[in-house]
């Protein structure tokens, strides 16, 4: 099945049970509303030094929600090198990430030659659904859909499961 009426991520990863793993395979990225964050990032602003209730927000809360539910969060980043200002960037914010209870790994481009990965980034639930989001080449969200046939979940788990045993661990990677 393929639905063009995507419920919230939020709603999505509440169902979860067991895991949720997210691929990210994009060299940019245009989140609405994180302009203001980049631009300063881009003037020298230590995202560290914000306090968290400035970046603290409903997507932390879910994943930190899930997390203590005994949900494991993991999300791996397949990155070209050099890194494109925006990863530069996404790798100083990720803390942010790791502090909601998120594994994140990266995983250079250059490393993944050999490995078959989707044309989409995607998250997976429970190893039963992929929600698929399709990007713009400006890095805008234009679409996203949900797919639960088991045979695609299955090569897509695979996909992130090789890329996420060759990826870095975030304390680990040094831009």
């Amino acid at each position: 099945m393929t639905s063009q009426t995507v419920p919230p991520f939020a709603e999505l990863l509440k169902a979860c049970e067991r895991s949720a793993v997210h691929l990210e395979t994009r060299d940019v990225y245009a989140i609405p509303g994180e302009g203001e964050e980049f631009r300063a990032w881009r003037a020298g602003e230590d995202p560290r030094r914000v306090p968290r209730g400035a970046w603290w927000n409903a997507f932390h809360d879910a994943v930190a929600d899930a997390v203590s539910r005994g949900v494991a969060v993991r999300r791996a980043r397949v990155v070209s090198a050099p890194l494109s200002e925006y990863i530069r960037y996404e790798h100083a914010c990720t803390y942010q990430n790791v502090e909601a209870g998120e594994d994140v790994r990266w995983l250079p481009r250059s490393n993944a030659s050999d490995l078959l990965l989707p044309g989409n980034d995607l998250w997976i639930f429970d190893d039963r659904l992929i929600r698929f989001a399709w990007f713009s080449g400006d890095g805008e969200l234009v679409g996203q859909s949900l797919v639960d046939d088991l045979d695609v979940v299955k090569r897509h788990a695979e996909a992130f499961r090789a890329v996420w045993e060759r990826a870095v661990p975030h304390a680990d990677y040094t831009p």
